[in-house]
């Protein structure tokens, strides 16, 4: 189900976000330690969004209607 998928790749780009967000927190304070664990976790998410939205686009490409009739 696309939607499924399309809603999971949001929640992967969200938690990219924040992770991103708190690492540039902890590189402003100087933590540099916590900021790359932080780094790391928002390069996971962002590289599991990535896959989750090349998957989405494929599903719901393959749905596209053939005729304007089918909207």
């Amino acid at each position: 189900m696309p939607s499924t998928t399309h809603k999971e790749a949001a929640d992967h780009h969200d938690k990219a976000a924040k992770s991103h967000r708190t690492a540039a927190e902890h590189h402003d304070k100087g933590d540099i330690a916590t900021a790359a664990k932080h780094a790391d976790e928002a390069h996971g998410h962002s590289t599991k969004a990535h896959e989750t939205s090349s998957k989405a686009h494929g599903k719901s490409k393959s749905k596209e209607p053939t005729t304007p009739n089918q909207v």
